[in-house]
């Protein structure tokens, strides 16, 4: 003797199973299964060669915090702009505050005339944002 269960519970059910299917799809489609680490690790010891000179500091920041975007993008984190995309991987980024020390950084770069840089921010920025770049497992 089987017992049917009623269509309320049936409906209940399948609607479960359709979300985790619809979840499951989105979250397997956010990231590439591997992002090119060479082209990455290149990119990374191009910028810090730049480190190497007070003159050059800006934009081996403005190239670090590029490269990240970069990375975010290919591994399909949402949003228009960089922030938005911080905010959406903030989950998988161990150093959220590191991160966006060094984003900030290159915004004050950016859009501060005159804007003069200290050796120890420049240095936690980069490493806030390597850090970043290793989590998303591009370096």
């Amino acid at each position: 003797m089987t017992t049917a269960l009623p269509n309320t519970t049936k409906d209940i059910i399948a609607i479960a199973v359709l979300l985790i299917i619809v979840f499951g799809i989105s979250f397997l489609q956010r990231r590439p299964r591997a992002l090119n680490t060479k082209y990455f690790e290149t990119k990374w010891q191009e910028l810090q060669k730049l480190c190497a000179n007070k003159a050059t500091w800006p934009l081996a920041l403005i190239n670090a915090d590029n490269l990240l975007d970069e990375a975010l993008k290919k591994c399909h984190f949402k949003g228009k702009t960089m922030g938005e995309r911080l905010v959406a991987a903030q989950r998988d980024l161990s150093n959220n505050d590191g991160v966006w020390f060094g984003h900030k950084l290159r915004n004050q770069i950016v859009h501060e005339a005159g804007f003069k840089l200290r050796k120890r921010d420049v240095q936690d920025a980069l490493v806030g944002i390597r850090q970043a770049l290793k989590d998303l497992k591009a370096l």
